[in-house]
């Protein structure tokens, strides 16, 4: 159900970009760039195969901002919200496809688990809107009209980690801009950490000894990540003369630090990637790749599951019979839910990448670089996207619906049937490592 109802809103959506209304000047889209844009919104990736300032138009935008809307809510989620506001009740199936979605443990609170993902990304989405409202017409004299849709578009687009952005060289014109940065930096941090984590900050926010472990994992691998992050592209590119070298220190940290957000799969940039350091885009990669929280707006492996996996090192390597995480065992099912994901994201990655450089003859940064972009919903480019073959450009389309769904529910949807066994083989150990 979760993959008919992606694959349904992104058909829609492409059928909506194509109208020549939509776009820009005589004519309508091309297929093919309705149907990258529209999947690349709906996974809340941003990607693009056209300037999205310049090509579309107000309506095409709104289009694009909808279906960021309904991609960043989940489409079970946003079809429950429908089915509450007009029967005031929900089916069992309904909870159940909503559940799966959400990562909820159980059926009883899925309505107000739904209400509450509404509610908060309402409420930090206005937030953001009104500030960047006020600054863009205030600071840079824009007009109402124009300051209104360049808050609005921007604060929804950050807070799902979409990364389509209203200006041409995204947010590059803004680099020292602490007031637009910080704004969007904070909506994509609160929007990646995912549902769950913001509902039981919000219930407990005093309390941490009542934070799950999910909870807990989230928030210390953010506090981790996002500051090594910003220690490691801004010391690289110190002093590259294509990105923070010519920008003053405090400037220079700023970007460091905005970049180091956007990898949890945002997708704006400050700086131009295709011109940073070999050694930066790696890293970008490995930050890409763990992406944000579960049940949320940002894609990757999760933080848990990278989390979950460095346990489980910690764990073997000490010689320890079980996995302990913040005073909890782990449970062995969730070994291998977290070692199948991995194995899956790099399967699809690696297959991706190989077939995009024998079409293109590409070597591997670059391509590596947007596969995992792709997979992981992040959006941040090389350049090299809009100027791919259309079938390079399918397989991006792929690797973004893969990522936004999980491997998981991908492969489970693809599977013929779900099986119980009912009988155990004996054991036996192959030699490791």
């Amino acid at each position: 159900m979760v993959f008919a109802g992606f694959l349904l809103v992104t058909v829609v959506g492409s059928a909506l970009l194509t109208i020549p209304y939509a776009k820009v000047g005589p004519g309508g889209a091309t297929p093919d760039e309705a149907f990258f844009t529209a999947i690349s919104a709906i996974t809340v990736t941003g990607l693009v195969v056209v300037d999205t300032p310049t090509y579309w138009s107000g309506f095409g935008q709104a289009v694009i901002l909808v279906l960021i809307q309904i991609g960043g809510f989940g489409v079970m989620v946003l079809a429950s919200l429908i089915a509450i506001t007009v029967a005031r009740r929900l089916s069992l199936q309904a909870r159940m496809n909503a559940a799966a979605e959400t990562k909820s443990y159980g059926q009883i609170d899925v309505k107000a688990i739904i209400l509450n993902i509404v509610k908060i990304s309402l409420l930090f989405e206005a937030a953001g809107a009104i500030i960047l409202f006020l600054w863009f017409w205030l600071h840079y004299g824009n007009s109402i009209g124009d300051a209104a849709w360049l808050g609005v578009f921007h604060a929804v687009s950050a807070f799902n980690n979409a990364g389509f952005g209203l200006f041409s060289d995204s947010i590059m014109s803004y680099v020292g801009d602490p007031v637009v940065s910080l704004t969007l930096c904070v909506l994509i941090i609160v929007g990646g950490v995912g549902f769950p984590v913001l509902i039981q900050l919000r219930r407990y926010w005093g309390t941490p000894r009542k934070w799950t472990m999910n909870t807990r994992i989230v928030i210390a691998a953010t506090l981790a990540l996002i500051p090594a992050g910003t220690i490691y592209i801004t010391a690289i590119e110190w002093n590259n003369p294509a990105t923070l070298g010519p920008l003053d220190w405090p400037v220079k940290i700023l970007a460091g630090f905005f970049q180091s957000v956007q990898t949890r799969t945002a997708g704006f940039n400050s700086i131009d990637i295709g011109a940073t350091d070999g050694a930066t885009q790696f890293g970008m990669i490995a930050l890409m790749f763990i992406g944000g929280g579960s049940a949320g707006t940002a894609g990757g492996i999760k933080v848990t599951t990278f989390a979950v996996l460095l346990f489980i090192l910690i764990a073997e390597i000490r010689g320890d019979g079980v996995v302990n995480v913040f005073g909890k065992r782990l449970s062995r099912a969730v070994h291998r839910q977290a070692i199948s994901v991995v194995l899956l994201a790099v399967g699809v990655i690696v297959a991706g990448t190989v077939v995009i450089m024998i079409e293109t003859g590409l070597p591997l940064g670059p391509v590596l670089f947007e596969a995992v972009s792709a997979f992981a919903t992040v959006g941040l480019s090389t350049g090299i996207t809009a100027d791919l073959p259309i079938a390079s450009q399918l397989v991006l389309c792929l690797l973004m619906f893969i990522g936004r769904l999980g491997p998981i529910t991908f492969a489970s949807a693809l599977a013929l049937r779900e099986r119980g066994i009912l009988y155990q083989l004996p054991k036996e150990r192959p030699l490791i490592g």
